[in-house]
């Protein structure tokens, strides 16, 4: 067994004379992204900014709203998607407020530096608005959203325009006509959610057509289940970063393990872990991406700079080896497996096609004697295989996550500390994370009567094509036809795909009701927009997913213009609605924090934990929660006993082959492992990979005009980096405006050269706010760099109708010449009525 390295510049495995870069179809944006860690201590980002007049907003609640408690001078806890912080009052720093990290945070988002700009920007949603042509010719299909300015109203004519529409649709097409399409994101509190929030008003409303799983894991939730029976397992149990720094000697890392995805958790996480445990590893890392920077520096690492989306390949190819050489555990196969004689038979060559390293290194560019000594040294070691959830936004993309799954049962490692698969480390702060596992308080949203629902990266399918058929995990299924488009707290503008024809679906409703802070794409593309506040404008409770702390949410400064907050917003159309008070339950907002609080207080101090009061808690700003154990190791009691820990899988056992999945009858996903050829491949034309990963600098698209985000922007464009052989064919320096476009669209970007990625690929952030250019419609350009424009919306297969966003096939040019202006970090036009 090699031992292990101490920390060392890490070593490129030399890429071999491939054959060509066979990429995968596009997918949407995925986990979320920041940055490397910054400093602890207040971040005060830029100069003072003016904070716009603050109206007082007209009264309408159904229930009554708790007026906003009186403000203290001092700091205001709060949290955050990508960790808990403070706010403290400061005229000289940007936005009026400093930003200080949580104390006992030992490695704080630099993301914060997002949060004092964008607090009062000039984008900010001051007043509810009306799209003009909506309001003068009335509800129906409009290709003219998002072409047009907006019309400022009071309140309660918003209300009552919205409350009537929503009226119209549940009682004449039906609720089934409602498409509820709040993704989540808005919010780490647990009250002022916002899926939870428009869902449960949809709810009481009479129901409505939904989505299921997410842009982030949209295959691999479908995928897992028909492979180890339980996909939460797996991506919320994982082994845990404790168990892996002192067993583990080799981790494969396909796709890497990248820093700047680790600070962003749903619900935020007080203490980021994982920058520390990547520095106290002591195992050797296989760095398998196109990129580079998909590995913090100083770790003891080989990079093997695979061609995108060949990933599968090379995980077939160490198969090969493994069984050719007998390198394999047939004794684990033969007792917690079932399918292994068939996918050996395929790996052999049974259809042909022997994958052995040879027939890999011609796909994906590796060399072939180094996949041969990768998988002898993965069989002499304590191997952990990981595969970040951008390998499963591709077309195809179960067949990684699968590979990746099968290949760890050869090495029979899977329940052993250190050993085994994982699949997420470096997509999401909380992947390996040891805090307790413990449901916090949470808003009831009630049980939708409407049993439709479309997954989630389907929307443009379903706006296009009501009434047409698809196939979804077994299933034959119709799109609704809808008419009202009720979105709060996402930003589909940024998740989803090939912006141009996700522009004419959005044409296709007759009406579109947004809340928003903020004037992006998906405000912009809507008909009627309420002010939302942001969570420092209003009280909550706050934590994410294996959080050590509940964050009591204080408001930190009063509400810009006139927002609101999405329950005052919902009560008063549910009182316009007639179940105002089924809504509310008579509660404003504090009361349901303490309602909320003190029910999941008693089911603690049953469980014996001394948990304060309510107003305890409040005063003291957090609640550390009581520890779970440190060391965990994903289906340890599956291997201890198969038997008693049956998997949920129709055999109990890890399926290499899934007779469910291969009953499907689905020719993009057989039923076991195997590689299957993109749709799309390099051309003379578009002889370049675009990887559209998550950014560094914000999470999605959340807070782009923020001082971190805008910091890192090139001619106000986002940055694309290219290898400067790429650059230099293309007679493109260091900081030149460029074009990047397909035949689906193109944007303009920042070039930034850099050698630490495969030459031939190209490395696009997502989330800068999309920003059309006028006149291009039909192949829309993006003044501002948002790579969705190219990607495209086609799924990962029939079985989990998952997004395909990481990779697009382009080319990119010198832009000469006069660039249109970005126009997105301005409002758009707004008009009063005595205008018009």
């Amino acid at each position: 067994m090699p031992p292990p390295h101490s920390a060392a510049p890490v070593v490129a495995a030399p890429i071999a004379p491939a054959g060509p870069i066979a990429p995968a179809a596009p997918v949407a944006a995925g986990p979320i992204a920041p940055a490397a860690p910054v400093a602890a201590g207040p971040i005060a980002p830029a100069g003072p900014i003016v904070a716009a007049p603050i109206a007082p907003a007209a009264s309408t609640a159904a229930a009554p709203i708790a007026p906003a408690p009186t403000l203290s001078p001092t700091t205001s806890p709060t949290t955050s998607h990508w960790g808990a912080f403070s706010v403290r009052p400061d005229a000289e720093a940007d936005g009026g407020i400093a930003v200080l990290p949580h104390p006992a945070d030992p490695a704080p988002s630099p993301l914060l530096a997002n949060v004092p700009g964008a607090l009062r920007h000039r984008t900010r949603v001051r007043r509810p608005a009306v799209r003009r042509g909506w309001l003068e010719r009335g509800p129906g299909p409009d290709s003219r959203r998002g072409r047009e300015a907006f019309v400022e109203v009071g309140w309660d004519e918003a209300l009552d325009l919205a409350a009537a529409e929503v009226d119209r649709v549940r009682t004449g097409p039906g609720p089934r006509a409602v498409f509820g399409g709040s993704y989540g994101w808005a919010s780490a509190g647990r009250f002022h959610h916002a899926q939870s929030q428009v869902h449960r008003f949809l709810n009481l409303a009479g129901g409505f057509t939904a989505s299921r799983n997410s842009y982030s894991l949209g295959t691999s939730l479908v995928v897992l289940p028909h492979i180890v029976g339980d996909a939460e397992a797996v991506l919320r149990a994982g082994s845990s970063w404790p168990t892996i720094t002192e067993n583990t000697e080799l981790v494969l890392a396909f796709g890497g393990i990248p820093a700047k995805n680790v600070f962003v958790t749903p619900g935020g996480v007080t203490r980021h872990v994982t920058p520390g445990a990547l520095e106290a590893l002591s195992a050797h890392i296989a760095l398998i991406s196109p990129l580079r920077a998909d590995l913090p520096d100083g770790l003891d690492a080989t990079w093997y700079p695979i061609a995108p989306a060949t990933d599968v390949a090379l995980m077939l190819a160490l198969a090969h080896t493994l069984i050719v050489e007998d390198l394999h555990d047939r004794a684990f196969l033969d007792r917690y497996t079932v399918g292994f004689a068939e996918f050996e038979h395929y790996v052999r060559g049974g259809d042909g096609t022997p994958k052995d390293a040879a027939w890999a290194a011609a796909l994906c560019g590796i060399d072939a004697a180094d996949i041969r000594a990768l998988a002898r040294r993965m069989a002499a070691s304590r191997t952990l295989i990981t595969v970040t959830w951008s390998l499963q936004r591709i077309q195809h993309g179960e067949q990684p996550v699968w590979a990746a799954i099968a290949l760890a049962a050869l090495l029979g490692q899977i329940g052993l500390p250190g050993g085994g698969f994982g699949h997420g480390y470096g997509s999401m702060g909380d992947v390996g994370d040891h805090g307790p596992q413990r449901r916090l308080p949470y808003l009831p949203q009630g049980r939708n009567p409407v049993a439709e629902y479309i997954p989630v990266a389907r929307i443009a399918d379903m706006l296009l094509n009501p009434g047409a058929d698809y196939d979804y995990n077994g299933a034959r299924r119709t799109y609704p036809d809808i008419r009202l488009v009720y979105w709060a707290g996402g930003n589909p503008f940024h998740h989803h795909q090939d912006l141009g024809r996700l522009r004419r679906a959005f044409a296709r409703p007759d009406t579109v009701i947004v809340h928003e802070p903020f004037w992006t794409a998906t405000a912009r593309h809507a008909d009627i927009v309420f002010p939302a506040t942001t969570p420092l404008e209003r009280e909550d409770l706050g934590g994410g997913r294996r959080d050590t702390h509940l964050i009591a949410m204080h408001q930190a400064v009063a509400p810009v213009g006139e927002a609101r907050d999405d329950y005052a917003i919902l009560s008063d159309l549910a009182a316009r609605l007639g179940f105002g008070e089924e809504f509310t339950e008579g509660r404003t907002a504090r009361e349901w924090l303490v309602h909320l609080y003190e029910g999941w207080r008693a089911d603690l101090s049953a469980e014996g934990h001394a948990v304060p009061p309510f107003e305890e808690f409040w005063h003291a700003g957090d609640y550390l929660l009581p520890a779970g154990p440190s060391h965990f190791t994903l289906f340890e009691d599956f291997r201890a006993d198969p038997d008693a820990h049956r998997l949920r899988t129709p055999s109990g056992r890890i399926e290499i082959v899934s007779e469910t999945v291969r009953g499907f009858g689905y020719p993009d996903c057989p039923g076991h492992p195997a590689w299957l050829e993109p749709d799309e491949h390099p051309t003379a034309g578009t002889p370049l990979v675009l990887i559209a990963n998550q950014p560094a600098t914000r999470l999605h698209s959340q807070l782009d005009v923020g001082a971190l985000s805008q910091g890192s922007k090139i001619h106000g464009r986002e940055p694309v980096r290219i290898h400067p052989a790429d650059a230099a064919a293309r007679g493109i320096a260091d900081g030149d405006l460029v074009r990047i476009f397909n035949s689906r669209g193109a944007c303009l970007a920042g070039a930034v050269l850099a050698d630490g990625l495969r030459p031939g690929v190209v490395q696009l952030p997502t989330g800068a706010w999309f920003d059309p250019v006028s006149g291009f419609d039909d192949e829309p350009w993006c003044a501002h760099g948002n790579p969705n424009v190219l990607t495209a919306d086609i799924p990962s297969s029939r079985l989990s109708q998952g997004c395909t966003g990481q990779h697009a096939l382009v080319d990119v040019e010198r832009f000469d010449g006069e660039p249109p202006p970005v126009t997105v970090t301005e409002p758009p036009v707004l008009l009063r009525k005595e205008d018009l």
